[in-house]
């Protein structure tokens, strides 16, 4: 291989590194000042820094790089968060450090970097080549899938919109299992302590979790019939939104303890948000062009064209992974505004 093409391909097989140190002087503090200034550390808590290591060194995608990096970044506030109430003694119980346990138990699942095979999910673009029922899962899914992109009663428009209902449900129902499996895990160790009291999580705690349950399976089962209606009469003309996680929120708003006024004010700022979820998509997807054009770029041996290509790409992905932030972050914010419990939950 002669030794401009070798460049060129150690080059292209930065890129998804390049595209997310796009934003390392906002997003990053130096692990040690006498370090060179390359050696820098995305996360203030080093299991995360752990976490976005093994994504890197796994070379996922400049999209689901983007994604966790969203992830963690809300990860890492709460944290920090926790770290302040548990100083001022406000988190006795330790409720708060557990749900936050779960909550990186969830993202390292949904990343595939729990060490389970498998479990790994799919980039949720839009699926157009026939493979959709891959990522589906799960058999009553894919049914109700088949039965409504062949019944001709949605336009493409309105596929793209239910195909993006069906993975939310998917997202759902996978948090839901994860979750399942963390409260079962920690009802044996509370079977099997010795001591009551040397037992961090309470009978109450477990109450609470199995509280939190309920609601998430209420939630999965309103959607499934949801899903199921869509699939056998088509979308109606009376849809307040597109998105499903707006979608979700409605519905919860609906039946949380608001005024009319309030609702109404809560619907606006709905609006808002599904905006800026479109604008994220629209990111998404222009991302996903950028790095394929890269791929192309590389094989010409142009390499003045492929640096100024990587720095657009760079550019891009750090627009892309800030607007991925704040959409998760005022996703949380909204949740937590309706939750019944008033407890956050980060819908991933």
């Amino acid at each position: 291989m002669s030794g401009p093409l070798c460049r060129l391909v150690l080059l292209l097989c930065s890129v998804p590194l390049l595209g997310v140190r796009a934003g390392v002087g906002k997003y990053s503090r130096a692990a040690n000042e006498n370090r060179a200034d390359e050696e820098v550390v995305e996360f203030r808590i080093q299991r995360l820094n752990q976490v976005w290591e093994k994504a890197q060194r796994l070379q996922f995608s400049p999209v689901k790089l983007a994604e966790l990096h969203s992830d963690l970044k809300i990860q890492e506030k709460d944290e920090l968060n926790w770290k302040k109430l548990k100083a001022e003694g406000l988190d006795d119980d330790g409720e708060k450090e557990a749900k936050l346990r779960r909550s990186l138990n969830v993202i390292l699942a949904k990343y595939g970097l729990d060490g389970k095979k498998n479990t790994q999910t799919e980039d949720n673009n839009y699926i157009k080549d026939g493979t959709e029922n891959d990522v589906l899962n799960d058999p009553r899914l894919e049914k109700l899938w088949n039965k409504a992109r062949t019944s001709g009663k949605f336009s493409e428009e309105e596929l793209d919109n239910l195909w993006r209902e069906f993975l939310h449900h998917k997202e759902k129902t996978n948090e839901y299992s994860i979750l399942l499996d963390t409260v079962s895990r920690t009802e044996e160790i509370h079977k099997n302590v010795i001591s009551p009291d040397e037992n961090e999580i309470k009978a109450e705690d477990l109450h609470n979790k199995h509280t939190d349950l309920k609601e998430k399976l209420r939630s999965i089962n309103q959607g499934f019939d949801r899903l199921r209606k869509i699939s056998h009469e088509g979308y109606s003309g009376e849809r307040d939104f597109n998105e499903p996680r707006v979608n979700d929120l409605w519905d919860l708003a609906r039946t949380a303890n608001f005024s009319q006024s309030e609702l109404e004010s809560f619907k606006e700022e709905l609006k808002h948000f599904e905006t800026k979820i479109e604008k994220h998509q629209h990111y998404q997807k222009q991302l996903e062009i950028s790095h394929e054009k890269l791929k192309h770029i590389a094989g010409t041996g142009d390499v003045e064209h492929l640096k100024k290509s990587t720095e657009k790409h760079n550019a891009l992905t750090d627009k892309f992974k800030q607007l991925g932030y704040k959409v998760k972050k005022h996703l949380q914010d909204l949740t937590s505004r309706v939750s019944k419990d008033g407890l956050n939950h980060n819908e991933l």
